[in-house]
């Protein structure tokens, strides 16, 4: 009998409860280098700090868990783009689009996003202490326990003001008729 429950959890540790490592294709690497210009690149876990990559097309790329620190990604077009707990410390990202990109739990201490825009992107656990936030585009950003600019983390509730309500009777409190864009449309 207790054969069985090592064996089993030995399974399962081998199996099932392992982390999938990040790595990143060295041929999209390469391309990156030579041309600035890889959408959907696999560049997970790269480390990319100190780049020069102003301008750079990386649309819908996966960039999960990559070093992105002291990073020029300046108008640097990352739509839709996977961040997800990147670490973009200290990265200028002035005039970057970074619309519907996915930025959870990512670090941009430091980060320079100066008329970037980060429509509905989502922030949520994201870190953005001491960034320059000059006329940045945050419409329809998702702040979940989010640390800002100022060091203030945002509420892990859905503010009642954001376009997200949780029932229809909150669809209604603010509208009279379907709007689309809203979490709420019904169409």
């Amino acid at each position: 009998m207790k054969l069985k429950i090592v064996a089993s959890v030995a399974l399962l540790a081998c199996i099932g409860l392992t982390e999938p490592s990040l790595a990143f294709n060295q041929q999209d690497l390469e391309q990156l280098q030579a041309t600035g210009v890889c959408p959907r690149c696999d560049l997970s876990g790269a480390d990319l700090t100190q780049i020069n990559l102003g301008g750079a097309n990386l649309r819908e790329a996966n960039l999960k868990g990559a070093i992105l620190s002291q990073v020029n990604l300046a108008k640097a077009d990352l739509t839709g783009a996977n961040l997800e707990a990147a670490v973009l410390n200290s990265a200028n990202l002035t005039g970057a689009t970074l619309t519907g990109a996915n930025l959870k739990s990512a670090s941009m201490e430091n980060a320079d996003l100066s008329f970037a825009g980060l429509i509905s992107t989502n922030l949520e656990a994201a870190n953005l202490q001491g960034a320059k936030l000059q006329f940045t585009n945050f419409r329809g950003a998702h702040f979940r326990l989010t640390t800002l600019a100022n060091g203030v983390v945002t509420s892990d509730k859905a503010y009642d003001w954001s376009l997200e309500r949780t029932t229809v009777r909150e669809c209604n409190r603010f509208r009279t008729a379907n709007v689309p864009g809203t979490t709420c449309y019904n169409q």
